[in-house]
């Protein structure tokens, strides 16, 4: 597989989108940090949008009354999949930013919600692909509010590692456990689950992957609607495995924690981070396929290198 660079690579010294992580204990605190943030905001003619959770988000509006430079947004409503909320969130800021407006978001994510260690090393990932996504930008900037009340410190730890700076007392300073781009640590997958099945495919293979797929998929217990779509989703990656990682591939599912997953691996390189987190535009070639991806799984995880080659997994839940 492969894909186009990014344009706008963001490292320590040279981006100017400003991303700060807002440790905090107990709702006193979170109103105080998010609010003062807001309110600086206000001040300086800027628009804001919202993304945190349901009890969060009715503090705030209380607070704040009708203000109609605030937006709240609901991130529920894009599903559990940490890979549509960048592109989720460049649409927000996008349409907030009327002209040359600045926009500031507050984006809390419910890390207690996580369904599985794969799901939280995703979660973590998009805080750092944000860097990525808002590179160079003068306009926007955002505070990442994290409840660290009962966390023992490994975790703001590897938060911190996405964050350029840190929000303490009211004011940002630099974050020096902020992770360039060379520097981020991807975490390992997980080993593929004993029973798995194997397929090897190439190129004419399609309709046997998407077999064997649905079959499996069927005796995990995924639903007929979810099979369709991840049939869609099988048939992109697939496909680009064949055409741009050396003519084949390996197709792995098995099931795990009431998900079903499909891994694929071949010999390809997928450059560009950001590849399959934002719409593709009309007339752009290529970069579909992980895009769709995205959006009609629970969740992605992509691991790529020129000396490992690609792995994708698309995982969908399963009833329980």
């Amino acid at each position: 597989m492969t894909a186009n660079p990014p344009a706008h690579p963001a490292d320590r010294a040279g981006s100017t989108f400003r991303h700060e992580l807002y440790p905090y204990r107990g709702i006193g605190q979170f109103l105080s940090g998010t609010l003062a943030y807001i309110h600086e905001a206000l001040e300086g003619g800027e628009s804001v949008v919202v993304a945190v959770p349901p009890d969060r988000a009715s503090l705030l509006r209380g607070a704040l009354g009708d203000e109609a430079a605030v937006t709240f947004v609901d991130t529920t409503t894009l599903g559990p999949n940490p890979g549509r909320l960048v592109g989720a969130w460049v649409a927000w800021m996008h349409e907030r930013g009327e002209g040359d407006r600045p926009v500031r978001g507050i984006g809390e994510t419910a890390w207690r919600e996580a369904r599985s260690a794969a799901h939280l090393s995703e979660l973590r990932y998009h805080e750092w692909l944000l860097n990525r996504a808002f590179a160079r930008s003068t306009a926007w900037s955002m505070l990442c509010p994290y409840d660290d009340t009962e966390d023992d410190g490994g975790a703001l730890r590897s938060l911190s590692r996405c964050h350029p700076l840190i929000r303490r007392n009211g004011h940002h300073v630099s974050n020096e456990d902020y992770l360039t781009a060379e520097e981020y640590p991807f975490e390992a997958l997980i080993p593929a689950c004993d029973p798995f099945h194997e397929l090897e495919y190439a190129h004419g293979d399609l309709a046997a992957v998407r077999s064997r797929v649905d079959r499996c998929a069927s005796e995990a217990g995924v639903a007929e609607e979810q099979r369709r779509k991840l049939a869609v989703a099988v048939t992109e990656i697939a496909t680009n495995s064949i055409r741009h990682g050396g003519g084949h591939g390996t197709l792995r599912t098995w099931t795990q924690d009431a998900t079903f997953v499909c891994e694929f691996r071949d010999a390809g390189h997928i450059p560009d981070v950001m590849a399959g987190r934002t719409r593709p535009s009309v007339d752009q070639i290529g970069g579909r396929g992980l895009w769709l991806a995205q959006q009609l799984c629970d969740l992605v995880e992509i691991r790529s290198s020129r000396d490992h080659g690609t792995t994708v997994r698309l995982h969908v839940d399963v009833p329980r």
